[in-house]
């Protein structure tokens, strides 16, 4: 094969593959949903919850970046595998105007709820534009509330001697997060919600145990074959995505979204995770 022919024939190769990759990463993985499942051993967990699941949904991200009819789908999906306490980590929506509060009520018909209990926090983008926006925060929060998801603002709740810790965003305008580390109780099994990794760097903890569950990252959405994603809205560049034993007794879950705040993900698939609870010995 001559020299030329040889390029032209390579460039054409590259130049389908790349159309191929780009189809591909904004048509099938952002809708192509996956469940995690993850077994979560917790110190003091009641006999009478030992292989209870407990489902995390994260950064749903309602709005008009991408079709939600596909979070609506996802919702009923979850909701075939009847889990016993559902927990939502933040961003509920992509927030441009009232239309997404609109938005979020009609996604909320269908929302996924536990058998012994929904609990939930906010994220960064629940508090409207650039994240100051207190109005916009309370009016998610009711909606969430109307639908019977228990929100927390930097406030715990027990159900069922399973004790649920939730601060609000660490981007946020209402971020107190030792409102709820002051209800960290070691005699009981407790799961923590915060959506920011970052958090769990901060001097807040209270010498917490357990488990921490948040979203906020996307897994960076976009992450090239054996290279690290390409963004990360954390400081911290460890919290990608999955497990992270922090070694002090906390264990981090980061995420990696079952929304797209952009319609396109590569090597970083949407995701619903369900914890299958265990006791820790």
């Amino acid at each position: 094969m001559k020299r030329r022919s040889f390029v032209k024939k390579t460039f054409q190769w590259l130049a389908g593959l790349g159309l191929l990759t780009g189809l591909y990463s904004w048509q099938i993985e952002p809708f192509w949903m996956q469940f995690v499942y993850i077994k979560m051993p917790l110190k003091n967990l009641p006999d009478d919850l030992i292989g209870k699941t407990v489902m995390q949904i994260s950064d749903v991200h309602i709005g008009n970046s991408f079709d939600y009819q596909y979070i609506i789908d996802s919702f009923k999906e979850a909701q075939e595998l009847n889990p016993d306490f559902v927990v939502y980590t933040g961003d509920y929506v992509t927030y441009e105007d009232d239309e997404q509060i609109s938005q979020l009520q009609e996604v909320l018909k269908f929302v996924v709820k536990g058998a012994l209990g929904t609990i939930g926090i906010l994220g960064n983008h629940d508090y409207g534009i650039d994240f100051v926006e207190d109005d916009v925060a309370r009016n998610i929060t009711k909606s969430l509330e109307d639908v019977g998801v228990t929100m927390l603002r930097n406030d715990a709740v027990e159900i069922n001697g399973l004790n649920f810790l939730g601060m609000d965003d660490f981007w946020g305008s209402n971020f107190y997060p030792k409102k709820a580390t002051a209800k960290y109780n070691p005699e009981k099994a407790n799961i923590a919600l915060c959506h920011n990794p970052d958090v769990c760097d901060l001097p807040v903890w209270n010498n917490f145990k357990g488990w921490i569950l948040s979203g906020h990252t996307h897994g960076g959405q976009v992450k090239p074959p054996f290279l690290p994603a390409l963004i990360l809205p954390v400081k911290n560049k460890n919290y990608d995505a999955g497990i992270k034993d922090l070694k002090d007794g906390r264990t981090l879950y980061i995420n990696s979204a079952l929304g797209c705040l952009r319609q396109v993900r590569f090597n970083v698939r949407p995701e619903i995770t369900v914890f299958l609870l265990a006791k820790e010995v």
